[in-house]
């Protein structure tokens, strides 16, 4: 069985809590972004630590433990682009990216799970870097996705975690304590 394309509008994170997951974005400070995103990668590498458990589908209709970490890097690389450009463009549009035809394309099944673990670790980390040089008035800067929706830098920062989160979620039933992280913070 195929992955079904998730065809979702998943902006709704920024108006409630994930009924799934738990995570509830309104709850974030700017601030924690660059933690919250660390954290997520470092929840999916100790997944892929359990390599005996890391290219095994939990049905054939879910993502692996690798597949879940190959998107995630991916994520973090669109998201740092997408923030760059925010950040020295004046209201980017961001093309299309099919999620869906980068998993087959890439053979995120098929990666090596040690690469992966490293690639999503750097990704994790330039991102995270990138959100932490952030200051001011840059958090209003604007961009817009392909099919119209609009964020500032400080809302597609909270969007852009929902998705790691809910990941490590996926592969691992933990939910993020966002309590612990503002506990954190300096």
């Amino acid at each position: 069985m195929e992955i079904i394309p998730d065809t979702k509008d998943w902006t709704w994170v920024l108006e409630r809590p994930c009924p799934e997951c738990g995570f509830d974005t309104r709850l974030v400070q700017r601030d924690a972004i660059p933690g919250i995103v660390r954290d997520s990668a470092a929840g999916l590498v100790a997944a892929l630590d359990q390599s005996d458990r890391a290219r095994r589908r939990p049905s054939p209709a879910v993502w692996s433990p690798l597949e879940y970490a190959c998107h995630t890097r991916d994520v973090f690389r669109i998201f740092d682009a997408r923030l760059n450009r925010m950040l020295v463009e004046d209201d980017p549009l961001f093309p299309n990216w099919d999620q869906d035809a980068t998993a087959a394309e890439e053979r995120y099944a098929e990666q090596d799970p040690a690469t992966v673990s490293n690639d999503l670790r750097e990704a994790a980390d330039l991102l995270a870097h990138h959100f932490e040089q952030v200051t001011g008035s840059q958090w209003q800067r604007t961009g817009r996705r392909s099919d119209g929706a609009g964020f500032t830098v400080e809302t597609l920062g909270r969007y852009l975690i929902h998705d790691p989160v809910h990941h490590v979620y996926d592969v691992t039933g933990r939910r993020y304590d966002i309590g612990a992280r503002l506990t954190q913070l300096p």
